[in-house]
């Protein structure tokens, strides 16, 4: 008689970590997802939101006045044409009016760079008398309305002859834009430590050499940012460009864009020729953009590898 072998009891089914870990991460990663996608899609449309009028902006300068007094709107340049920017350049004005505004901007992007740097690091690295009061001072001024001071600067202006000058206007749009750009460079400059310094020096720098060797090259972002800064402001000022150029013959173009506007308006106002103007004067801070952007980009990434 053959022996009977007992049988095996069955063995449980073996349930891996992976296998076990699957089903109770996996709604956690759909809702990551579902939240990842809808997050996405509120920053496409506020991306849409913002980015419309500037598109309307430039499509109405190349429709003909027309279609743009048609009751039924198009949003697609079917009947482009640059007839809108020639006339607004052979009307005359624009080209001296970019002209002072470049030199105004730049003169006053340089002397904004100079005086703030200095003073930020005065404020961040010495303590010295009267400190305090300067910060004070600082905020104060920053208070102040820049309507309230208009009396003022006409008559210093006009007292030192320098009305319908590119120098009266870049030392007010100096004055202008300075107490801010101190308080943003001021974070820069306190945000690199001064043992980076002092390491330098024990190395064998002097002072000056470390600071310029390692603390500067740090800087250059802040440097950057504070520059941006001070071109938008200078560049789209108008308040105080219309107390301290009161002459027809020296405008900038914000100056120059409300004549031309008033003189369409005289005749009907022709928007094409409205928003052409509008595009060029915006070509300029469109263009700074793209060159200081990317040397924003690389200044980050050296001073973090410098650091």
């Amino acid at each position: 008689m053959s022996a009977i072998a007992p049988a095996q009891p069955s063995r449980p089914a073996t349930v891996t970590r992976s296998d076990a870990a699957r089903p109770q991460h996996a709604p956690g990663r759909t809702r990551r997802r579902v939240r990842g996608i809808a997050l996405g899609a509120v920053g496409l449309v506020c991306a849409l939101v913002w980015v419309f009028p500037v598109y309307w902006m430039v499509l109405s300068a190349f429709t003909p006045a027309a279609y743009l007094r048609s009751s039924t709107p198009e949003f697609l340049p079917l009947h482009a044409t640059g007839v809108n920017f020639s006339r607004v350049l052979e009307g005359g004005g624009f080209t001296s009016a970019l002209r002072l505004s470049l030199a105004v901007t730049s003169l006053t992007v340089l002397a904004v760079l100079v005086f703030a740097f200095f003073g930020a690091l005065a404020i961040s690295r010495w303590r010295f008398r009267g400190r305090r009061s300067f910060v004070l001072a600082v905020l104060f001024i920053q208070m102040l309305p820049a309507e309230g001071l208009f009396i003022a600067q006409y008559k210093m202006l006009s007292g030192v002859h320098l009305l319908d000058s590119v120098i009266g206007v870049t030392v007010l749009y100096t004055a202008a834009v300075i107490p801010f750009t101190i308080w943003m460079l001021r974070g820069f400059v306190a945000g690199v430590p001064a043992e980076l310094e002092e390491a330098a020096m024990v190395d064998g720098l002097s002072r000056t050499q470390a600071f310029l060797r390692i603390t500067f090259p740090l800087l250059a972002p802040g440097l950057v940012a504070s520059g941006v800064y001070a071109f938008l402001q200078a560049w789209n000022e108008f308040t105080i460009a219309l107390v301290a150029l009161p002459s027809q013959s020296s405008q900038t173009l914000p100056l120059w864009l409300r004549e031309f506007l008033s003189a369409s308006a005289n005749r009907g106002v022709d928007w094409g020729q409205v928003m052409a103007a509008s595009t060029l004067i915006a070509i300029p801070v469109i263009v700074f953009f793209l060159v200081v952007q990317g040397r924003m980009t690389s200044g980050l990434v050296s001073g973090a590898v410098k650091g």
